[in-house]
């Protein structure tokens, strides 16, 4: 049976809330609606901000103290006001929506402590939208011994699958951190690679006062330090096999030094490629072909750096394909929400470690 799904999602790199509307039975799309995106104001992102900093010390899941309980709220406001200018710019009800995937905005993740936190208010979201949400998609996967990341893989799957392409077929989703998912046939294995735009944003908003680097076209501009990049892909995460996962600030401890801002840019944009491109000796085969999608789709010099570092494959934005790249992860939590409705496995041993294929999600009704 069919549902019309909306997924939500927030995601490290703090810009906003997107929205996107899908209509799938949690195994197939049978089509993609309309998206939609809210932007968290300059008061917001420093608040959570705040939040990624105080987060670092809790010890239980459901602990708000401080700072924290304020960012839930604002949290969960954003993504109401998010969902009801959505209905509101395309003329629908609430009663046209089945089920809303509200993935909220993590502000840890240390799974080998098998705790995973993301904020937002799932029965809260739910009364104000008056549609029922599955929220904390990732709680499962992780008390079960599991990364509970990367949660997209059986997403691009679904996506792959209507390409009907000769595998393997590599997804990349740069967002604050940058995840795979290596699709040969039924074959299905996932895990971060490292860095995604989180230390780019941060690099760019310290010495530019500037959210992001546009197209790239900063980066493009400096010189890249290779033997900076040979050192740092030398900590020991790098050579585990997946699955693996990261937190945003895993590589926060990694200074440039002093260096000129286009330089440093340069030199971010290309680790996130190297740290990408080394997930090659760790899958089966050699990938043919590498999507990428994400906010780092956007970046052409983090395009180029990719295809630089991985031979012969091509590499190609999301976006080339007809694949709505800025809403793959919110389609994505809307296609969970089915499945989690339905019993259906999020997360599998070869794309977080679990030991069986979980299941997962909280359902809040209005």
């Amino acid at each position: 049976m069919m549902l019309t799904a909306l997924g939500l999602m927030s995601g490290t790199s703090l810009d906003g809330v997107d929205v996107a509307l899908i209509e799938t039975d949690g195994k197939q799309v049978k089509a993609f609606g309309p998206t939609g995106y809210r932007a968290y104001s300059p008061a917001e992102r420093n608040l959570l901000r705040q939040a990624l900093s105080e987060a670092v010390h809790l010890q239980q899941r459901d602990a708000r103290p401080g700072i924290l309980a304020d960012a839930e709220r604002a949290v969960t406001r954003a993504h109401a006001e998010a969902v009801t200018a959505f209905l509101a710019q395309n003329r629908m009800r609430p009663e046209d929506i089945d089920i809303v995937g509200f993935h909220g905005q993590t502000v840890l993740h240390r799974p080998e402590k098998r705790l995973t936190v993301q904020i937002g208010d799932g029965p809260a979201l739910a009364r104000a939208i008056h549609i029922p949400v599955m929220y904390d998609f990732r709680a499962a996967d992780v008390e079960a011994g599991g990364q509970g990341a990367p949660f997209v893989p059986v997403y691009h799957r679904a996506l792959v699958q209507s390409l009907q392409r000769e595998g393997p077929i590599v997804v990349v989703n740069i967002g604050g951190v940058s995840n795979v998912t290596y699709i040969d046939g039924e074959a299905l294995i996932a895990c971060d690679t490292g860095p995604g735009n989180a230390l780019l944003d941060d690099f760019m908003y310290r010495t530019m006062n500037q959210a992001f680097d546009a197209e790239g076209k900063f980066a493009a501009l400096g010189k890249v330090d290779e033997a900076w990049i040979a050192r740092a892909l030398e900590l020991p995460f790098f050579a585990l096999p997946p699955p693996k996962s990261l937190d945003r600030n895993d590589f926060a401890a990694l200074k440039l030094g002093d260096v000129a801002p286009a330089d440093g840019a340069a030199t971010l944009t290309a680790f996130t490629a190297a740290a990408i491109a080394r997930v090659i000796p760790l899958v089966p085969r050699r990938p043919r072909s590498w999507i990428v999608c994400g906010g780092g789709a956007r970046n052409l010099t983090m395009l180029r750096m990719l295809r630089e570092r991985v031979g012969s494959a091509t590499v190609e934005a999301a976006e080339t394909l007809g694949w709505a790249s800025d809403a793959i992860e919110a389609q994505a939590f809307g296609f969970l929400a089915v499945r989690g409705l339905k019993g259906l496995p999020l997360s599998y041993p070869a794309t977080t470690g679990v030991p069986m294929p979980m299941t997962g999600g909280v359902m809040a009704r209005p």
